[in-house]
């Protein structure tokens, strides 16, 4: 672990020095929500280079933040300062163009939708396992911290995590399964 604890010091240096601790965001500022992400994989076990991947997240923006602290030209300075690995999920997660990508997620052999290239590809299992937890640990946060985001986009979430459960590990799941269930249908099962 001393690793992953000396990468996520530099990164969180890196998102300091970008302003991420200035940017508002729902439950404070970018940086506390992005730490918040990286804590939830680490207690659903991610390994590193997710949980990394989490905390760096929004470095490019995201189809739904569009905030971006660096430029794709600088794929390389996060690459070296959190592994190649970490950030090719961090890219994979910011270039998703999610309206065209999450309604066949789902589906094994479904494009991925690149909004930065306008490409479309079909990722390895691993890296779609990867966009959904990471997805899912991101919304959790939102829908955990701010009462009015779970009451519009909680349904629409947990019909997709839903969808995609078989990529989602146990906890996970049953975080999404509890957090955004209906206020009348608590711990809903299935």
């Amino acid at each position: 672990m001393p690793a992953l604890a000396a990468r996520t010091d530099r990164a969180i240096t890196l998102l300091r020095e970008f302003g991420a601790d200035r940017v508002a965001h729902p439950g404070g500022t970018l940086l506390v929500h992005l730490q918040r992400v990286q804590a939830r994989l680490a207690t659903w076990q991610a390994r590193p280079a997710l949980q990394l991947a989490g905390l760096c997240h929004a470095f490019y923006g995201t189809d739904g933040f569009p905030t971006a602290l660096l430029p794709l030209e600088r794929r390389h300075d996060l690459a070296t300062l959190i592994g190649t690995e970490a950030e090719a999920v961090v890219y994979l997660y910011a270039s998703c163009d999610r309206k065209a990508t999450y309604p066949a997620l789902h589906q094994a052999d479904a494009a991925f939708h690149d909004r930065f290239t306008g490409r479309a590809r079909v990722p390895e299992p691993q890296s779609r396992r990867d966009f959904a937890e990471l997805s899912a640990a991101n919304e959790l946060d939102l829908a955990v911290v701010d009462p009015a985001f779970r009451d519009t986009r909680g349904p629409g979430l947990l019909a997709l995590f839903t969808r995609l459960r078989d990529l989602l590990s146990a906890d996970a799941w049953t975080e999404c399964r509890t957090a955004l269930a209906p206020a009348s249908e608590p711990g809903v099962e299935s």
